[in-house]
């Protein structure tokens, strides 16, 4: 049993976890920045960015496959702002066209070329394929310690492992600016604090959490990564910290159990296959998220606070 777990479950799970996190981390400023919906457009703008990569190439290899989102992403993000401004059309609605138009484009696109030699198909790339990434090397737990073994690990492990440094580091170094621009962007722009050039550095690491977690959860699944677990995390406090803290252990407990559930739950209910490993973690953050509007300490602190002073809360002005 402690064999089939190492070659079969450790590795999708622990690339669950890293892109559970990863794409947590960021999701914190997106949902306080009221802008949950550009973790949404990017992992849908991702999709024609990484298939024109690979027509292009030829090859799946993550250069190319984060090259490809990212430049999809900044075409996407100008065309919203040119929309926007050309047309006077009300921000939402400019995003929602763009980044609709540009998914529906690159389903075409999988749908036109020959992608299925290569394991680039529609199901794949909206759902994921976590459960394939197995480690067939991994004898038993000392195979941690063979590098022969290690070597054989799927290549979407150290890359989400990479990516997740690179997301910590940048909120690390910028978190400052991420904060104070977050919370009074006009406020960082008289100090300094470069809010534009660090709001867009914040969608780059969006666009390359969504690219990196691909292979994984798909670029549909990978949209409750960014939203449930720092919406959630919100509701158990007020101080940004913390808040971190929790859409960490957030995301960990929905990658753990979502995986666990996928694999065994059916079975224990007298199923006779596995589900989705990605939908199933999906399904348990927007769980997670329900159970913290229902006893989250702060469920009511925004709208208590409100309605007795008639101005918005200090909580959605400034950081703790």
């Amino acid at each position: 049993m402690s064999n089939d777990f190492v070659q079969l479950s450790l590795t999708p799970l622990v690339i669950g976890v890293l892109a559970s996190i990863a794409c947590a981390l960021p999701g914190n400023f997106l949902v306080l920045r009221r802008q949950s919906l550009i973790g949404d457009a990017v992992s849908h703008v991702a999709l024609p960015g990484i298939v024109g990569a690979f027509l292009l190439t030829g090859t799946l290899a993550a250069g190319p496959m984060l090259v490809g989102a990212a430049v999809a992403a900044i075409v996407a993000v100008l065309l919203i702002e040119l929309i926007r401004k050309v047309g006077h059309v009300e921000p939402g609605a400019a995003m929602g066209v763009v980044f609709t138009t540009l998914f529906a484009a690159g389903v075409l696109l999988l749908e036109q070329t020959d992608t299925s030699k290569v394991h680039l198909d529609v199901e794949h790339a909206l759902y994921g394929n976590l459960e394939s990434l197995i480690w067939l090397a991994g004898e038993d737990w000392g195979s941690l310690l063979d590098w022969q073994a290690l070597a054989e690990i799927p290549s979407q492990l150290p890359r989400l492992a990479i990516v997740l440094l690179a997301v910590a580091a940048f909120i690390t170094v910028f978190w400052k600016e991420l904060v104070i621009g977050t919370f009074d962007a006009a406020f960082a722009q008289s100090i300094g604090a470069r809010p534009t050039a660090v709001s867009f550095g914040l969608i780059v690491m969006v666009a390359v959490a969504a690219v990196a977690a691909f292979d994984a959860v798909g670029s549909i699944i990978v949209i409750a990564m960014f939203i449930c677990p720092p919406s959630a995390a919100r509701l158990m406090t007020d101080r940004m910290g913390p808040q971190i803290a929790w859409s960490v252990a957030f995301a960990t407990v929905a990658a753990v159990v979502g995986y666990i559930l996928a694999g065994y739950g059916p079975l224990w209910f007298g199923g006779h296959s596995s589900v989705s490993a990605a939908g199933m973690i999906a399904t348990i953050s927007g769980l997670i998220l329900g159970i913290a509007c229902l006893v989250g300490p702060k469920r009511h602190g925004v709208k208590v606070a409100a309605a007795n002073t008639g101005k918005p809360s200090i909580h959605e002005q400034e950081p703790a």
